[in-house]
């Protein structure tokens, strides 16, 4: 479980207890800025303003308002500027603004609310393993971002042999900011889990070793959490290839043909999610649930945003966030990659009755349909019009898909697509009962 989770230092997540999923109150949570901090300044007459915490306000979508039991700035700094800005307005008018009851503090310099603490800690965490190739531009992505408060990286070193645990060290001893602990089992959830015990913020940004993140991703999941209260948000995974057969994968995953309708592969509007990409956490959220759940080799991401969601929290897709994503190399690659996600899904689904839907679903289906109608097709010829038409509709689909791509990659989009279809459904159907071992409710 992960009350290991303190050896590693630092806050630790609670043990893992899937018992201890009650509704949770989300107002007892605490915002992320924390109490101001009492400033003195200098009024324009000379007099002493000393904003406490009781007297300062907080925001609350962008408007000042009355702190009972101490203030925080919730709403970044752009959000306190227009705060401000609209406290001064109302006092001028000496009256509310329809509908609203507040109270605002006598302030004659704005000084005290943006010299308090207006950002929270955020802590990147960065599984591990085998990534001497990507490591350093991964470091040097989180560290060059715009966020504008306190700002940490941890990375959970798997058992790497090519030579990354060098390289990760040679970047700590570069920057302060940067910090390493010992992920011995190689294992993503372990390696999160570990991460997320040695860090200190209270926002937590999980970004994998071989991602690559826009300079404003860490302010713009902030902002959005802080918008939206989630407990966790998350946008698009944009594959992205280089080689004809990549570029062919990075089709297939941005298209329901090749994906189902899943926002964080396709886009689509912001919301409510069952799950998003990577993702960037209230750390209450994680310890409220435990963490992540080490029994999931795969598909830990999906199992952990189902407890948050289900624990009372919410999952927010923005497509603002877009997290660039490079796919496999090789369509074996890419099958064992899809292989092992369709297992892992029906590991999940057998954990939590009723999460499997028709989007995850469609390929086992599928891959039966397919397979019974071909045996069929041996007796009764019409069958074959079954995997006739899903090579047709396939090899058509692939095609649209990639308009604008050159010949040599859309030729290849209708096998990757295949590839992926064939690979989940015969993983998920195939998924041994082993893997759930240990599960409540299994053997």
């Amino acid at each position: 479980g992960s009350g290991a989770l303190a050896s590693v230092g630092g806050p630790s997540l609670a043990p893992f207890d899937r018992s201890a999923l009650a509704p949770f109150d989300r107002s007892a949570l605490a915002p992320f800025g924390g109490p101001l901090r009492p400033l003195s300044s200098a009024g324009g007459d000379g007099a002493r303003v000393v904003p406490t915490a009781a007297s300062l306000a907080h925001v609350e979508g962008h408007r000042l308002v009355g702190a009972a039991a101490g203030g925080t700035v919730a709403g970044g700094l752009t959000g306190t500027l227009g705060a401000i800005r609209h406290a001064l307005q109302d006092r001028s008018k000496a009256c509310a603004p329809a509908g609203r009851t507040r109270r605002v503090p006598r302030i004659r310099t704005v000084a005290p609310l943006i010299l308090g603490r207006v950002h929270p800690r955020v802590s990147v965490v960065m599984p591990v393993l085998n990534e001497a190739r990507h490591l350093a531009d991964s470091v040097a992505m989180v560290l060059g971002q715009d966020w504008p408060g306190p700002l940490e990286l941890v990375l959970a070193l798997g058992p790497s042999t090519d030579g990354t645990d060098e390289i990760a060290a040679r970047l700590a001893a570069a920057d302060p900011r940067v910090r390493t602990v010992a992920n011995p089992s190689g294992r993503t959830p372990d390696g999160l889990n570990a991460a997320i015990g040695a860090a200190s913020g209270e926002v937590i940004a999980r970004v994998d070793a071989h991602a690559e993140i826009p300079a404003d991703y860490l302010s713009t999941a902030v902002a959005t959490l802080e918008e939206t209260g989630a407990d966790n948000v998350g946008g698009i995974m944009d594959a992205v290839g280089v080689s004809p057969l990549e570029r062919a994968i990075a089709c297939a995953m941005k298209s329901p043909l090749g994906v189902g309708g899943s926002r964080f592969h396709v886009g689509g509007g912001a919301g409510e999610s069952d799950t998003v990409y990577l993702g960037v956490f209230r750390r209450a959220a994680l310890e409220r649930v435990g963490g992540y759940d080490p029994h999931f080799a795969r598909a830990q991401d999906w199992e952990m945003n189902h407890r948050i969601r289900t624990s009372g929290g919410r999952v927010w897709f923005t497509p603002e966030l877009v997290v660039t994503y490079r796919p496999r190399s090789s369509l074996r690659a890419l099958a064992d990659q899809y292989f092992n996600y369709g297992r892992w899904r029906r590991v999940v689904a057998r954990l939590h009755r009723g999460t499997a839907n028709v989007r995850y679903l469609a390929p086992p289906t599928m891959v039966a349909g397919t397979l019974a109608a071909t045996a069929v097709g041996v007796v009764w010829r019409p069958a074959w019009v079954v995997p006739a038409g899903y090579a047709a509709a396939v090899t058509v689909g692939g095609w649209m898909i990639s308009k604008g791509e050159e010949p040599a990659v859309r030729v290849r989009v209708p096998a990757a697509i295949a590839t992926m279809h064939w690979s989940w459904g015969i993983g998920f159907i195939t998924s041994p009962s082993s893997l759930s071992r240990g599960l409540p409710g299994e053997g």
